[in-house]
This record gives C-alpha cells, structure tokens and sequence, in this order.
C-alpha cells in the first residue's frame, strides 16, 4: 500500500507539472502581482476611488458597450458587427462616462456613437485590437487599430481583446470610454490619471497618424516606437533616477523614429506635442508598476509590424476552441497518468 500511495503521489506531481502552465494560464489573478512602488495595496484590483496602477486580474467575462448615441434599432447589427453572443454583458457609454475616465467635460450622450466588444484573451498576449466594419464599410475614420492598442496599455489594460465598430462615420475617440467602463464593471477600475494621460497620447499621435494615412505601416511603427520610450521612462522612474526632462524624452522619441525608420515622416511638432504627452504618461502612477513596463514593451514589439484593422484572431480569445481543446488534451494526460499508476497494482 505504500507502494502504491507513493507512485500515485509520485503521479499526481507529474500531472501538475503537466498541468502547471496551463493552470497559471487560467487564473491569472492569482499569478499576477504588482511591485512595491505600485499604488496597489493587496491583491484586488482597486485601492481607492480613483483605481488602481493597473489591470492586476483577468478579465472574467465578456462585456458588450454600447454608445448612448446609437439608435435602439441598430443596436442588433452593431452586435453583429461586434461579433457578440449571447453571454456577453451588456453596457452602455454615455457622455458622463467619458467626463469621468478622460476629464473632459461637455460630452453628450449622442455624440457617443462608436460602440466596443471586450473579451478575455489569453494571459501575455496583451492588448490586441480589432475594428469591424458595418454593413461592409469601416467607420472609425480616424484612430487606428494600433492607436487604440497602445493607448489602452499605457491606461493599464492588459490581455484583452477589443473590437470596435460604429453604425455611422466617427472618428471612434469615445470608444475607449466603453473599454474603462467594461473593466469597471469587472471589478478592474482604472486609475483615472492613467486613463487621461494615456488619452493624451491618443490625441497627440493623431495628427501624425492623419498626415501618413497612406501609409499603412506608419500606425504600428509610430505606437510602437511610443510604447518603447515609454516603457523606457517608466524603469528610469522606478530606478530612481529623476524624470526626464522634455528634451530627454524628445531625444528618446527621435531614436525610437530612427530605429522604426520613420523620423522623416514625423515632424517636429508632432515630435514635441508626443513628447509633452509621454511626460505626462511617465508622472502617472501607471509608470511605477513593473507589469506596465513589461506590458507596454511586449505591445510595442507586437505592434512594430502591425498592419490594418484586425489584430487578433480566433485562437487569441481565452475561450476559443483552441484553448477548450488545449485543455482537454491536458486533461487526457492527467487520466493517463493517474490510470496508469492505479493500473500496476490492478
């Protein structure tokens, strides 16, 4: 009998080591810690009103939100559009949502028309976006796909997958509002400043995203050389060293150019107003946790070939049938072994 006990014990270590990754993958909540220079004081994913450093769990669920703009009898195709089913929650971003996770004031509920699909995917793998069209044609006419990934990162978000469609032309800067909402409602709330900082960044790339709109590498390669100084200014803070001044982060931001190869396609303004937004990013709390300096670095790397509107694909999602049969091949293996274990003394 102790034989036996032994090699089954011996039987259940081997299935966990099997099982060991996969289990992690699962409950990243439970994996996931945050630094000691990050605001977040325990294990959950808020610390006060204002929300935390950044996103410390897995999405739970899937969330649908939709814009207060969109009319009811649209509402069906925008879900279509967005790919939802039936067991997605169901949310509405209205302009006092945007006052509240972007600080600005004035918006109202039927300018809100852009509308967002939320989805866990798999732990690492980031902030990956898509944009749907409706009825055929793309009506996000302004943000990119690669703007929207980035700019979530440095907000806190982590390993989602967004979609984001409108029934009507809009330059689709309000559907970051229906994200922070999602997550809030998730029990993940955001820190505000992070939101508003991140948001800054979006409207400072922007006009450099319009002026090389044909050029479809140009989003990826401009967010992505973003995202690389500012996973830069983010360890600098961490390290102790002083914050870095906006002619440090200009000389940064040309050498991400550079590297990305698109200097001459940025110009010097655009270059500055960057720069102004990067410092802000760096002096929110956002920039002292260590997930955000990894995180954003694994989304700029995953950005620099970035190109068009999808981002990610069946296999992303955390649900898909991929990582359903992933997980019960895992699971055959467990039986295996236990079976053949118990069998030597049958």
């Amino acid at each position: 009998m102790k034989a036996k006990r032994l090699l089954l014990g011996l039987a259940t270590v081997t299935a966990a080591l099997a099982l060991g990754g996969h289990a992690l993958a699962g409950h990243a909540d439970t994996t996931d810690t945050t630094d000691s220079s990050s605001v977040v004081s325990d294990s959950s994913s808020t610390t006060s009103d204002s929300g935390s450093t950044v996103q410390t769990k897995a999405l739970s669920k899937a969330y649908v939100v939709y814009g207060a703009g969109l009319a009811s009898e649209d509402k069906d195709s925008v879900a279509t559009a967005l790919g939802v089913k039936s067991n997605y929650a169901a949310l509405t971003a209205t302009g006092s949502d945007y006052a509240k996770y972007l600080n600005s004031a004035g918006t109202t509920d039927a300018s809100m028309i852009s509308s967002v699909a939320l989805a866990p995917a798999d732990p690492g793998s980031g902030v990956k976006v898509n944009i749907a069209k409706y009825n055929g044609s793309n009506n996000i006419t302004q943000v990119t796909a690669q703007q929207y990934s980035m700019v979530a990162t440095m907000a806190g978000v982590k390993d989602v997958i967004i979609t984001v469609t409108a029934d009507k032309s809009v330059s689709g800067e309000s559907a970051l509002t229906g994200v922070y909402k999602a997550l809030a409602a998730d029990g993940l709330t955001l820190n505000a400043e992070n939101t508003q900082a991140a948001n800054g960044v979006l409207d400072a790339t922007q006009p450099a995203i319009n002026d090389n709109s044909s050029d479809k590498k140009y989003p990826g390669k401009l967010m992505a050389a973003v995202g690389s100084v500012s996973s830069d200014l983010a360890k600098q803070r961490q390290n102790g060293n002083d914050l870095a001044t906006k002619a440090d982060i200009e000389a940064m931001l040309q050498k991400a150019l550079a590297k990305q190869g698109i200097t001459n396609q940025t110009t010097q303004t655009q270059i500055n107003n960057i720069s102004i937004a990067l410092s802000k990013v760096q002096q929110a709390p956002v920039s002292t946790s260590k997930n955000y300096v990894s995180n954003v670095k694994n989304v700029a790397n995953n950005l620099a070939n970035s190109i068009g509107n999808k981002m990610a694909s069946v296999k992303d999602f955390a649900n898909s049938a991929d990582a359903k049969q992933a997980e019960n091949f895992i699971v055959r293996i467990w039986h295996q072994i236990v079976n053949f274990f118990t069998g030597l003394f049958n």
